[in-house]
């Protein structure tokens, strides 16, 4: 693996500036400091929202349940190690394996010190820290175990068949009952947080745009936010809209695919036609506004790259029509199969508990009673001046996780109206030009998954010195193997494509 970059000192005690941080300022910890944020999330009075590190500090974000407030702490490890945050709140764990296993900072008290991202396949271990050379294919990995008889394990991936991405998935059944499910991932770890430490702010917003593509606009949203956020800048409110429109859009092609692969995976290839006919005709429409099925790279730090014509506007009023006639006759034949809904209701049911202890994100934490949206919680522009209805669902299966999409289209279908109806005339860029060095930004957006985290620290030259994305998928994934408890092997497939997942997002 080639280092991109210069590595800092991981035993420097030197911290960052703590105040430089915007719109959340940075508070740097001590010992007990930090063990005091943990049993903060611990005693759930806040969830993690992330948990990362650049070599010679970790750092934590949280967000409060009692009042949505987002809190950035951070601690230095002189002695390359630090509190353990899953020993007390496991949906840390993940995070603190991968913070091992790229710096070689050790979490102490933690009771899982297997490596995640780190197969032995780099040919070094610790590469974002103190780099060592290994020679060695791939390490053993092992699996927990899962205790009684008559057992059975059926090992599935990471090469799965058509063009999904690779993942380990290890069955402890019982007959057809699926008893343990556990999951190995980081086959498609691309080290995005070291290729953009020292990356110019145009290559990195590229990397960012790149991370996960069904996800393009949100990320390439989150990261242009956390860059105006440290240079205390405001894009213009023309391409704030603008941003939120192509969000939207992306949020309607997204969940539309989903309800019609669901759909699929329950032998119900209707749907996955009639929605497929829509997500088509919504990628057309934002290659034929803003020049690109995907919208990939459109939006930049300081604003947008492109600019709505008079004719995109009336493209969008046209299609919105037409998913206006589409929605009620798709929602009509989900909800009236009931062969479809005997597969779908009761099936791959996530609790409310697990769903609120692991933060969980997106339709998948709504579907099971959490309803957390960082688009009405955080109040981020434009979407603080929109009205919109949040779906939510307590059944938390994978119907309800199929109606909480529903009710996802409903809205983005009512805020990409009220856009268009308000989107104010002017200018589509900011100037970025003065580089406040040594500033940091951060944000939080909602994609379609859920929310999107990004951390970042600017050198004095503009270029990123640090930086940290978080894909929702990392609170979700665990909870798949939660989900699948209980029902057939036959049912992982619904069950899987229910939650969406995303593996690149997760491996970054």
């Amino acid at each position: 693996m080639q280092m991109l970059f210069t590595p800092e000192d991981p035993n420097s005690t030197a911290p960052a500036p703590a105040a430089s941080c915007r719109p959340w300022a940075r508070e740097t910890v001590d010992d007990a400091g930090w063990r005091a944020a943990i049993e903060e999330i611990a005693g759930r009075k806040a969830d993690l929202l992330s948990l990362w590190s650049d070599g010679a500090h970790v750092f934590m974000a949280i967000v409060g349940r009692a009042t949505p407030k987002i809190r950035l702490v951070s601690l230095d490890c002189p002695q390359g190690r630090f509190p353990s945050v899953g020993v007390r709140h496991p949906p840390a764990l993940r995070q603190e394996r991968t913070i091992a296993d790229l710096y070689g900072l050790t979490p102490e008290g933690s009771p899982d010190t297997r490596r995640w991202l780190d197969h032995g396949r780099w040919g070094l271990r610790h590469p974002d820290g103190e780099a060592a050379q290994i020679e060695t294919a791939s390490d053993a990995y092992q699996f927990s175990p899962a205790e009684g008889a008559p057992l059975h394990q059926i090992p599935v991936g990471p090469v799965h068949a058509g063009i999904i991405e690779p993942g380990h998935f290890r069955f402890s059944c019982n007959g057809e009952v699926v008893v343990r499910l556990e999951e190995r991932l980081g086959f498609v770890h691309k080290g995005v947080d070291s290729l953009m430490a020292g990356a110019p702010l145009d290559k990195a917003a590229k990397l960012a745009a790149r991370v996960s593509g069904d996800s393009t606009v949100a990320y390439s949203f989150a990261f242009a936010r956390a860059v105006e956020a440290a240079y205390g800048v405001e894009p213009p409110p023309r391409a704030v809209w603008l941003r939120a429109l192509m969000a939207e859009i992306e949020r309607l092609a997204n969940h539309f695919g989903d309800i019609g692969a669901i759909c699929n995976d329950a032998a119900f290839a209707l749907m996955l036609a009639q929605c497929g006919l829509v997500r088509e005709k919504l990628l057309r429409a934002a290659s034929a506004c803003f020049g690109h099925r995907l919208m990939m790279d459109r939006i930049t730090p300081g604003g947008v790259a492109v600019d709505l014509s008079e004719e995109g506007v009336t493209t969008l009023r046209s299609l919105l029509e037409k998913i206006g006639v589409m929605v009620p006759r798709v929602v009509a034949l989900y909800g009236d199969t009931t062969s479809l809904q005997d597969r779908t209701v009761a099936t791959g049911v996530l609790s409310a508990e697990l769903a609120s202890q692991y933060a969980c994100g997106g339709f998948i934490g709504r579907a099971s009673g959490r309803r957390f949206d960082a688009r009405a919680a955080i109040g981020y522009a434009p979407y603080d001046a929109l009205s919109f209805e949040l779906g939510e669902s307590t059944g938390g299966d994978v119907d309800a996780r199929v109606w909480v999409r529903f009710d996802e289209v409903r809205a983005s279908v009512e805020i990409i109206e009220q856009i268009l109806d308000r989107l104010p005339h002017g200018p589509i860029q900011a100037d970025l030009s003065a580089a406040p060095g040594g500033a940091e930004g951060a944000a939080l957006v909602e994609g379609f998954r859920g929310d999107i985290f990004v951390w970042l620290r600017l050198a004095a030259d503009g270029r990123i010195e640090r930086a940290h994305l978080r894909d929702p998928s990392w609170f979700q994934w665990p909870l798949l193997e939660a989900a699948i408890k209980g029902n057939i092997v036959a049912d992982f497939p619904l069950c899987n494509k229910s939650f969406n997942c995303s593996y690149s997002g997760h491996d970054l």
